[in-house]
């Protein structure tokens, strides 16, 4: 498989070159901001650069693809969300509802749900388990997000599940990981990238961490969407011979990763005026605050359990401020009343009391303390090589785990990869230099 990567720098034309006249299998347009300046792709393998070509196909690149996602919020609904984008065949197994008329009046918001097929079962009850298994059995993947353990409590573990359908991807989408001294404790998105170091990136002297720059856009709305539309493109150039363009804009995929908040804008929960719902840290319980030592912590207790052991460890149970987490006339003036309190101790004085609970808490490490974090070292999520740490690769893959590779020095491989091309002599020789 020949796989073409289009990078264009400013003014590049690119005007007679196609994937048509290459024969390649996919072209990928990835289409970055011209400031960046990228004037070179290097090869390895079967890789090379042309401009790109659109296609119409009639069906999804996952077309025939199976999956069953379990029902959960955040990330693994919108995985599944893009597998059904793409054309996959993905059955969402829902609870019961017990007041249908609601339930439908408010699904429309559920936009992470689009394109898929609902499946009411009470996970309890072990015909629906039984039958679940059954749907298991025939599937390509499945996906679940449930706490470490939850699965196999219900029967339906990846034990069970791969026993019965050995070919069965078995997705598990959790904050901390399946392992780890966090594995088991609650949180929500700031928690987690803030564990990472990735929020603290986003502070300066001016301003407190808040997400940062390139994870969003560049990351999350390019790389991301890149890969995923590869990924999909590939499957169906197996399937069928045919290979197509990969379109890839970081304006169109960052909006893409956005559809939870679209959802919380289309149902209310998000205003067009900043710092009005909870989502854009308009509460007290969900925000970023300094300590007295000044480093940061964060908190995003959402859940109304995990809300009320927060007002519990802050001792302000008594306080009629905090009796109803959805008034709003009173956040402002319990935000005021957070910050007095985090600003009393230090991060690591509330990590000792909050972390590891279902508070949703995590402090904001930078990334030298990142590297050191306990949960960080049992998960391996960072490795040191020749001096320079970096992250490792991700997801854990149970079969097939990812490997770093090392970085090579610019034109290490060109006589490699040259040399398999069955270049004339002089040619390759000129080449080579």
């Amino acid at each position: 498989m020949v796989i073409a990567i289009l990078v264009p720098s400013v003014g590049q034309s690119m005007s007679g070159i196609g994937p048509d006249s290459m024969g390649c299998s996919l072209v990928i347009n990835a289409s970055l901001y011209p400031v960046y300046g990228l004037h070179q792709v290097t090869l390895g393998a079967s890789i090379v650069a042309f401009a790109s070509k659109g296609q119409v196909m009639s069906k999804g690149a996952l077309d025939g693809i199976k999956v069953v996602e379990i029902a959960g919020i955040g990330p693994g609904p919108c995985a599944g969300m893009m597998l059904a984008d793409m054309g996959a065949e993905v059955a969402v197994i829902d609870r019961p509802v017990a007041d249908p008329e609601t339930a439908a009046a408010f699904a429309k918001y559920a936009l992470f749900n689009r394109g898929k097929k609902s499946v009411a079962l009470n996970l309890k009850d072990p015909d629906a388990v039984d039958a679940l298994l059954k749907l298991i059995d025939n599937a390509d993947v499945l996906i679940e997000g449930f706490r470490p353990g939850v699965m196999e409590r219900l029967g339906l573990g990846p034990e069970v599940c791969c026993e019965r359908n050995p070919k069965l991807v078995y997705g598990r989408m959790t904050g901390w990981g399946q392992t780890g001294p966090l594995s088991h404790a609650a949180g929500h998105d700031p928690n987690y990238i803030a564990l990472t170091g990735a929020l603290w990136a986003g502070g300066s002297h001016e301003h407190r961490p808040t997400a940062p720059l390139t994870l969003i856009g560049d990351l999350g709305g390019g790389t991301m969407m890149l890969v995923f539309g590869v990924l999909s493109a590939i499957i169906h150039a197996q399937k069928t011979g045919e290979g197509q363009v990969v379109d890839a804009a970081i304006t169109d995929g960052a909006a893409y990763i956005s559809t939870l908040l679209w959802g919380m804008h289309n149902s209310g929960q998000m205003t067009d005026v900043p710092g009005s719902g909870w989502a854009d840290f308009g509460s007290p319980w969900h925000d970023t605050y300094r300590c007295s030592d000044g480093e940061y912590i964060t908190v995003c207790a959402l859940e109304p359990q995990f809300y009320a052991l927060l007002i519990d460890g802050l001792n302000l149970n008594d306080d009629p401020m905090f009796t109803n987490q959805w008034d709003k006339e009173q956040w402002q003036a319990g935000k005021e009343t957070f910050r007095s309190i985090f600003a009393a101790k230090t991060r690591q004085e509330w990590c000792d009391q909050f972390e590891g609970t279902d508070v949703c808490f995590a402090p904001v490490l930078n990334f030298s303390e990142a590297l050191e974090h306990p949960h960080n070292v049992a998960r391996e999520t960072f490795f040191t090589r020749d001096g320079i740490a970096q992250p490792s690769p991700a997801p854990k893959l149970s079969a097939t785990p990812g490997a770093a590779g090392t970085v090579p020095t610019p034109g290490t491989h060109t006589a490699e990869v040259l040399e398999a091309l069955d270049l004339d002599s002089e040619t390759l020789k000129r080449l080579v230099g």
